[in-house]
Order: C-alpha cells, then structure tokens, then sequence
C-alpha cells in the first residue's frame, strides 16, 4: 500500500473514532499517533487500517486497549499546560466571583487514576486562594473504579520524573521532597477526599462549581456517555463548569452543556429550568428503558395539559414559572423561555389583575381563591370575560410547593347571560303594555255594559208604555200617528248626530292639535293628538305621570302656572311659548288650557291643546 493510500485508511480511522465515541484524536501529532496505533494494530495481528476499523466494529471492547495505548501516561500534572492556564485565569475566577467570602466550593475530580489531576487543582485552587481559605472552604472529590490507584494517589507521593511538567515554584511551594520522592503538603491534602465511583453505577457527587473528568468518557460506549453526561449535568450547579480532555468534544451534547472554550475543552452547565428538561435529563441518566418509560409519560402528561380546555400556569413556591399549558402561551404570548422566569415578571401577574395578593392569600389561608368575570381587553378592542381560580399546592396539606392559576374563558357564557337580561327586560315592558291595554279593554266593556243597561231599561219603559197604549186603544190611533211623527224625528236627529260625531272626528284629524289631559295634581291622564309627533314621548311613557317630572319641549314652569290660572278661574287660558320639539328644532307653540269634567279626586282636570304656529 502506498504512503498516501495509509494516510487517507488512517485519516478515514480517525473520523470512525470521532463519529463512533465522540473524541477527537486529529490534534494531536500525527507521527507519534499513527505509532502508537500500530503499535496497538500489531496486538491483535492487524496490519492496515481500514481492516481494524472493521476489526473495531466487530469487537467494541477494543476502544478500551486502543484509547490505553494511545493516552500514555495521560495521568499526569498540569497535562496540556494551556488548558490548566485557562482553567486558572478565567473559570476559577469567575468561580469565586460568584460565591460569598466563607462559602463552600466543591470540586470532583472523576477518574482521576493516581492523582496528579486532583493535586494539579489543589495547587490553582491555593494560588487564588491561599492556604488558610483553601482548608476552610474548599473540598475536592477525587474518585476511581481502580482501588490500586487510589492506594498510591492518597500516598500523594512522586518521583521527580512525574514532576517535570510543574513550575519550580509549584514544587517549592507545594512538594517536600522524602528520599527520593517529592509529596504534597500534609495540610493542603486533607482538602482532598480520595474514594472509589463508578460513574455508570454509582450516584454522583452533587452540588459541583467544578467538574474535571478529563480523556475518560472515551472508554464508554454512546449510550452510556449519555447517561454518564447525563449524570455530570446533574451533579454540577447551574452556574458550574465542566472540564474535559483534549480528544473530548461533547458535540453531540450540546443541550446539556455549552461551550466556554472549545480548544481547551471548557464547557459550561446549560440549566434545565423547566420540569419537563428536568425530567428528561433524570431519565437520560437512568437505565434506558426506565428512560424511554419516563420519557413517554413526560410527553402524555404534556399533552394531557395541553389539551385542558383551560389557560394553566403552575408555579413553585419562589413564584417561578414551572409549566405552562399550551392555552395559556396562546392566550397570554407565552413562550418557552418564559418557564424559569420569576411570574412578577411577566404580564399576565398584574394584567388583566393582579395576580400576586391573591396568591398569597391562597397560601395564607390554605385554600383555592376563585375570582369571576375578571375583562380582558384584547388589541381587536373586544372585551373578553374570565374566571381566575388559584389553587395551592400543599405537601402534607401545609407545606406549600407552589400554586396551580387556571384561567377559563367565560365569555360566552357572560354574552349568553347579557342577552337574557335584554329578552328579560323587553318581556317586562312588553308585558307593562299588554297590562295598559288590557285595562284600556276593561274600560270599554264597562261602557258596553253600562249601555247595555240603559237599553234595557228602556226597553222595560217602552214596554209599559206599550201596554197603556193597549188599554187606551181608542187614544192609541191619534197617539200613534203622532209617536210615528216623533220617531222619525227622533231617527233623523240620531242621523245627524252622527255626522256631526263624523264631522268632529274628521275635524280633530285635520287641526294637527296636541291634546294633553290633566287633573288638579297635574298628573298626566290623557295624551292624545300630535302629542306623540311634538315631544317624542308614547302615551305608555306618560300616563299617570306627573307633567313636572317629563323632559319634553315646553317650558314646564309657565305651563303649572297656566294650568293653575285656569283651576282658580275657572275659564279658559291661553299662552304662546317657544319650545323645542322632539327634532331638538326650536317652536312657537300655543298652549289652551280648559277646565273640564271631574277628576278620580272630585277636582275638575285641565285640558291642554297645544298646536305649533307657524313662523310668519
């Protein structure tokens, strides 16, 4: 095989392993490297490299041999010097800036194999701090699945030869030298907690501002990176960081930590505000199929809530915003990144009310608050009408965890019930006119009754007058003669009688006159005419009402006056007055007023004709 044929097999190697594992070998010196793989090629008897990228594929367990053959002495201080300076000049500074002046800082160091990666932190960790707040305030968790290497890493002991790589001063500073080997200072190395952990086993350490677990996941198949990255993220603080070896790019990670320097394979936390993201990261760390079971009931509880006909936020006891419905993003402008944010910052807490008294008042009394009818405005100027009910959530029914704030929309509902108010109040008034009308009714059969009777009794009359007419029949001939006469002038005068009724009534339609009845307490009892044309105002509106009190055209002052001239003389009065009609025009109106008939109270009324005068 010629040399670039090699090259571009070993090439092709390099990118199995970056896809395959996720680590990334292309940085580092291609001579030493392609060595040291054949190195490991010539173990199993393999001499080309795409045939032991075959043979990788049929026996995984190789990675482990290959990745120990290529990270010679990986375990050693301040291994890849610029990555240790970056950690030095720019994490732990921030690190610190972060945390009060006696609080804890917690470092772990996983796989840390004979300890030079753990003692390599204590000494950063002693220059920003110095000695006496390093022993005070900081622990770092040094852990191995090799007890045999833990052994020798609490001996914290080295030859000079594993010391070649530090800074003079460091060893100065940090090492004295017993015999023919340098050990770290007795009093710096109680900060350090040396323990066996299997990152795929065992619970990780919680609670991190730091995390060095450097050129070790590449022994682990991808799933399993998953749930051991899955269980970093976990073990470090939101605000942590995560420092990994040169060969590890965590590409494929990315929504569990970002990075902060890709050369020096510096990456920091992205924290899972969410329950949902908190949930899916706990199941990326759980056996799989306890994963994909818990992944499952996360998205049917999210679409059960999704699919609630109701807006619903929930929020936990500091007031942050843990989940939201899908009706609520619609009807409030929520959006993803709004759950992990603090609900008093959002609108929704104090529009369309506010929302914060009535949580704590739920807290307080330990019960739901439910609030009706609360208007909405949207941009479209409609109003809309909801429900708020806030629900505590209690542990041990005292305990608060948080509330849960449902809003259901009522306005149809609402709309329904203005609608039946309306039907309700034009039924009443329907019903007011059908009651006027029927009074109106009953006036007129008393009438007819009372007629009825007056033609009875004449009848009885002309019937005893019939009978003495038959006694004196003799008187009877002449008589009759003359009661014939009479009757006939009795029927002609009831003829005229009539067309004068006629006349009169084609009289009234033609003088265009407003006629208004009144009784001595001037309450309105008839109103007729262009009454009705003139002011705007249905003889329903006015009966029985006083005058004084109706808000039509006339100056009502000058009409009491006028009627009460015409009550104390007794004769007709007559005023011109300028009023204004039910158009809002201005009028010259003449107002008559005549006493006539009796009131219910035996006081005569007043009748009012009013008629508009044309202007000349």
């Amino acid at each position: 095989m010629s040399p670039t044929e090699q090259n571009a097999d070993f090439e092709s190697l390099l990118e199995y392993l970056r896809q395959s594992r996720g680590f990334d070998f292309t940085g580092y010196k291609r001579s030493t490297l392609m060595r040291r793989v054949q190195k490991r090629m010539g173990t199993v008897a393999i001499h080309d490299f795409a045939e032991y990228m075959d043979y990788l594929q049929v026996h995984p367990d190789e990675f482990a041999q290959l990745f120990n053959t290529i990270l010679i002495n990986v375990t050693s201080f301040l291994r890849d010097p610029d990555a240790w300076a970056f950690l030095a000049q720019e994490v732990l500074p921030r690190i610190l800036d972060r945390k009060e002046a006696d609080e804890p800082i917690r470092c772990w160091c996983a796989g840390v194999a004979s300890g030079e990666e753990a003692y390599s932190l204590a000494i950063l960790l002693t220059e920003a701090l110095g000695v006496d707040q390093l022993r005070q305030r900081v622990k770092i968790y040094a852990t191995d699945i090799d007890e045999e290497a833990l052994s020798q890493a609490r001996l914290a002991g080295y030859p000079a030869r594993d010391l070649e790589a530090v800074p003079q001063e460091y060893i100065d500073r940090y090492f004295e030298l017993m015999g023919a080997r340098y050990v770290f200072r007795g009093e710096l190395r109680r900060s350090l907690i040396f323990g066996r952990h299997d990152l795929v086993q065992d619970a990780p350490i919680s609670r991190l501002d730091l995390l060095v677990c450097r050129n070790t996941l590449m022994y682990f198949t991808a799933e399993t990176q998953t749930r051991v990255l899955a269980r970093l993220h976990y073990a470090l603080n939101d605000t942590g960081f995560l420092f990994l070896g040169k060969a590890e790019m965590l590409l494929t990670h990315t929504n569990l930590f970002s990075p902060v320097d890709l050369r020096h394979r510096m990456f920091a936390k992205v924290p899972k505000v969410s329950l949902r993201d908190r949930l899916l990261v706990v199941s990326q760390a759980a056996h799989p199929e306890v994963g994909n079971h818990l992944g499952r009931q996360i998205r049917m509880f999210e679409l059960v809530n999704d699919a609630m006909p109701a807006a619903e936020i929930v929020i936990d006891a500091s007031g942050t915003v843990v989940l939201t419905n899908e009706r609520a993003r619609s009807l409030f402008r929520l959006n993803p990144r709004d759950v992990g944010r603090p609900l008093q910052d959002l609108e929704v807490s104090y529009r369309p009310l506010e929302m914060r008294s009535i949580i704590d008042q739920a807290y307080t009394e330990g019960r739901q608050i439910v609030v009706s009818n609360i208007e909405r405005h949207s941009g479209d100027a409609e109003v809309q009408f909801l429900d708020l009910c806030v629900t505590p959530l209690l542990e041990n029914d005292h305990d608060v965890l948080g509330a849960s704030i449902i809003f259901t929309d009522v306005t149809r509902f609402h709309r329904l019930q203005e609608e039946l108010e309306r039907s309700r109040q034009e039924l009443e008034t329907a019903y007011e006119e059908l009651q006027s009308t029927n009074e109106e009714l009953e006036t007129t059969i008393e009438e007819l009754q009372s007629t009825v009777e007056e033609l009875e009794t004449t009848n009885e009359e002309l019937q005893s007058s019939n009978e003495e007419l038959e006694t004196m029949n003799e008187e009877l001939e002449s008589t009759n003669s003359e009661l014939q006469a009479i009757n006939g002038e009795v029927r002609q005068r009831t003829g005229e009688v009539e067309q004068v009724n006629v006349f009169m009534e084609s009289v009234l339609g033609g003088l265009q006159l407003g006629v208004v009845v009144v009784d001595s307490e001037l309450r309105v009892k008839m109103w007729y005419g262009r009454s009705e044309e003139l002011w705007g105002l249905r003889p329903s509106e006015v009966y029985d009402q006083p005058l004084m009190g109706l808000d039509f055209g006339l100056p009502l002052n000058e009409i009491r006056a006028l009627v009460r001239r015409t009550l104390s003389e007794g004769s007709s009065q007559d005023i011109v007055l300028d009023a204004t009609n039910r158009r809002g025009r201005t009028i010259r109106c003449r107002v008559v007023a005549s006493a006539s008939g009796v009131s219910e109270n035996g006081s005569p009324n007043v009748v009012l004709l009013m008629e508009e005068m044309k202007r000349g």
